[in-house]
């Protein structure tokens, strides 16, 4: 106690002196004034900050009853946009002010109406619409600075019908029409069934899983207020470094053609008539998936031949699905912007593929003329280039209205006739008519119950299961046996995300410090999968992190697996898409190459490789080192399990690779048709893949060997199960024409293929038909022209299996 009175004493005086000092002073002492930023604040709601990576997490869950019924429609026949406006669509048109028309023009991101506390903001709602008659909306309110992760159907819901409220209210009360980058079902609707990425439908050749993907995207899309998918993808793989190559249907026309078809029936069917549709949007015209050097929006230099004969076909089967809408492709090609693109938007698109749909841009791409293509002296410029020489209906433009503010400017001015104005707001008209807009313009209460159905559910892990590819499977060593000591190693066994990858939860996939928190209940990783099967913790370590660089255990490794039956690495590529997902090369970090080197000298444990990527990487020596190599693409997030029944047996693997596996960065824009007499020697080939079973193969059969135009010939192969588990077996038919005079002709062309399980013992013969018509070609004259000549007709290509029978072609 003597003590503390003794510091109280000494302090008391020692603040006599100081009050003395300040009471002498010329200056009296005064609280200084300092400068700081004070929290943001916008008509006093306080904001959330700039970089906000952690949003809290939506709590709500949908119902997702087990099982549901939609009502039935008529999908068979062709349902799509129609050449003339409905006659209340016309006076409707007629009716808008020049403000009003170039209003509907504008598609605005989401972003756009959010505060700064994160929550909506219907303030500015309702200024957008009073002073711009905004036509469409996009985007995900998770991507764009929200206060939740990701929108539950709930959230979704009151968001849109909030938006859509104000919309039929102020302004022209013309509804908005909603929409989104459904890329593998509704992926950004939380408890929305996540399907494995199209790469992943496309290994499957099963087209029913493209439909179904579709399908269940559209009903959980409508659930939520959004009436628009933006999908599928009919670009074709052209360059295995591009950072988007896991979103389309690989690099066969044909087969990405199907798949497209199968997809927008899904997404699409009866739009007219059924309120679970929505509208699909073809994309990217044209030429996107083919930049020079493998990034993302470089220049596209494609002879025209050479497009008409292998990008467009998906495009045109997509039309011939009745796709509702297109979108038009990022950037360039051949050194002209393709969005003021006469030839392509117009003599390609309109005249000769005969779209008579909408039209949108890809994200800011009008304004893009000016600010990155140097092609457009300014955004007016730019406006007046694309509607003057293009065909497009709608501009995402989408953090400001300067295309309708251009469009009133130039319409005025007379540089832009009204009537092209008229013929893009018709056909956005119409499209809101035909999806039910001006009848049921909100979202529908009764689908959120429904998402994230257990139906559903299972359709995502049945294709999942399809879409599994063994490539390699030496002395047998899978499928694995529950009594086997394993041990796995890497990441991506432990997270859901880094299978599931990018446009999931995020445009980017969920960030670090989400992990796989943000997918809540909604999937499991191959980890959960494995232990599910097992009943027993698994022997994992870390090793490498998902870039492939050391990671947690990493020198324990070697020791580990010493002591196991066997070892599996799982070679994983963080999530990323577009340009954030450039790469310079296809070689992955050395310290994964090293250590699996490693384990291969210093061990005599059999090594399995599992391919979890975006794209092919350079296996290098681990080809050879590797007894087994499964390539699983990116299955999603409901994959765990059918991976680890894969692993385990369970069922055999059934997956073709679609597209050229490349041992090397030269040739990443090799695909399997390139000409006969050119190297074709990649890591694996298009179409490859095996099972568990032994399949055998009869000898092919044609009802002709003279192959003529008119007089189509069939042709039939018959497959045995010798194997004693059940078999899913996709047939591959492809053909070649062994002298084709003047013009070079293709190592092989794909032209059908089916799949059929096949119980043990028992066989299945596949029919199919093909015509003389499928061998003509466009040559340099762009004609499209037959020349006569020997052909193989061969069933699974690069098969050690492979049948081949030999017919002649006629031109006549």
């Amino acid at each position: 106690m003597k003590c503390i009175k003794l510091i109280n004493i000494l302090g008391a005086t020692l603040g006599t002196g100081i009050q003395a000092q300040m009471q002498n002073s010329k200056y009296p002492a005064k609280q200084p004034i300092i400068n700081v930023v004070d929290v943001k604040k916008q008509n006093g709601v306080m904001c959330l900050p700039d970089y906000f990576p952690l949003q809290d997490y939506d709590p709500m869950r949908p119902a997702s009853i087990p099982t549901y019924s939609l009502p039935k429609f008529d999908e068979d026949k062709y349902t799509g946009p129609n050449s003339e406006l409905d006659s209340d669509i016309l006076d409707l048109l007629n009716s808008l002010s020049l403000e009003e028309k170039a209003g509907q023009m504008i598609q605005l991101q989401a972003g756009v109406f959010i505060g700064c506390d994160g929550l909506i903001n219907t303030t500015a709602i309702e200024y957008m619409f009073d002073e711009w008659k905004v036509g469409s909306i996009l985007e995900a309110t998770q991507n764009r600075r929200s206060r939740w992760n990701i929108n539950s159907p709930q959230r979704f819901a009151n968001f849109t019908n909030t938006i859509q409220d104000i919309a039929l209210k102020k302004g022209s009360k013309i509804p908005i029409i909603y929409g989104l980058d459904s890329i593998r079902g509704a992926n950004y609707i939380k408890g929305a069934t996540i399907f494995p990425a199209p790469v992943n439908i496309a290994a499957t050749f099963n087209l029913n899983h493209a439909y179904n993907c579709g399908r269940i995207s559209a009903k959980d899309s409508r659930s939520a207020g959004v009436h628009w998918a933006f999908s599928p993808l009919a670009d074709v793989n052209m360059n295995k470094i591009w950072s988007r190559n896991f979103e389309n249907f690989g690099e066969d026309p044909y087969l990405a053609g199907e798949m497209v078809y199968h997809s927008i029936k899904g997404l699409q069917g009866d739009y007219k008539n059924d309120r679970s549709k929505v509208a699909a949007c073809v994309k990217h015209f044209i030429g996107y998936s083919s930049p020079l050097n493998g990034q993302d929006r470089q220049n596209a230099q494609i002879s025209w031949n050479f497009l008409l004969e292998y990008l467009v076909p998906p495009f045109k089967r997509a039309i011939n699905s009745g796709v509702a809408t297109v979108m038009e492709n990022y950037g360039q090609l051949n050194f002209q912007s393709t969005i003021s693109s006469k030839k392509i938007l117009i003599e390609l698109l309109r005249d000769e593929l005969g779209f008579n749909g909408t039209l949108v841009s890809d994200w800011g791409e009008v304004n893009s003329q000016f600010y990155r293509y140097k092609t457009a002296f300014d955004i007016e410029d730019a406006v007046r280039m694309t509607l003057n020489n293009g065909s497009l209906d709608m501009s995402m433009t989408p953090d400001d209205v300067m295309f309708a503010k251009s469009t009133i400017n130039l319409v005025k001015s007379g540089k832009v006739d009204m009537k092209r104005i008229d013929e893009s707001v018709g056909r956005i008209l119409q499209l809101k008519k035909d999806l039910g807009l001006f009848t049921s313009p909100y979202s529908d209460p009764k689908l959120i119950d429904t998402v994230g159905s257990n139906q559903d559910v299972e359709l995502s892990r049945d294709a999942a299961r399809e879409s599994l590819i063994l490539l390699k499977n030496e002395n047998n060593v899978l499928p694995l046996s529950t009594s086997e000591k394993v041990l796995f190693v890497g990441a991506a066994f432990d997270s859901i995300s880094y299978i599931t990858g990018a446009w999931s939860q995020h445009w980017q996939g969920p960030n670090e410090f989400e992990g796989d928190k943000v997918y809540d209940i909604y999937g499991e990783s191959i980890n959960s999968g494995v232990r599910n099967i097992t009943g027993e913790d698994t022997n994992y370590i870390t090793g490498f992190d998902i870039n492939g660089f050391k990671s947690r255990g990493y020198q324990k490794v070697v020791k580990s697996a010493k002591m196991a039956d066997k070892v599996i690495f799982i070679l994983g590529e963080k999530p990323s898409t577009e340009e954030v997902g450039n790469i310079k090369t296809l070689r992955m970090a050395e310290d994964q190459y090293n250590l699996i080197k490693s384990v291969s000298d210093l061990t005599d444990t059999p090594i399995i490789l599992i391919l979890a990527q975006n794209r092919p990487f350079s296996l290098g020596e681990l080809s050879s080192e590797a007894s087994a190599i499964m390539n699983i693409g990116l299955p999603g997030p409901y994959s765990g399990i059918p991976i680890a029944e894969a692993l385990y047996g369970k069922f055999s693997p059934s997956g073709r690779q679609p597209y050229t596996y490349p041992k090397l960065d030269y040739q990443s824009s090799v695909t399997y048709y390139t000409p006969q007499w050119n190297e074709y020697d990649p890591e694996f080939s298009f179409g490859q893949g095996i099972g568990y079973n032994n399949i055998t193969y009869s000898e092919i059969l044609v009802n002709s060997t003279e192959l003529r135009p008119g007089h189509p010939i069939s042709v039939s192969v018959t497959a045995k199960n010798c194997g004693i588990m059940i078999q899913n077996e996709p047939v591959l038919m492809f053909t070649t024409q062994l002298v084709r005079r003047f013009h070079v002709s293709e190592l092989y062309r794909l032209r059908a293929f089916d799949k059929k399980l096949i119980s043990p013992g028992e066989s299945y013969t596949f029919n199919f038909i093909l015509t003389a018509e499928e061998m003509s070609f466009i040559n340099m004259d762009m004609n499209r022209v037959l020349s006569k000549g020997p052909v193989n007709i061969t069933i699974n290509a690069f098969s050690k299996d492979a049948k081949i029978a030999q017919v002649y072609l006629h031109e006549n």
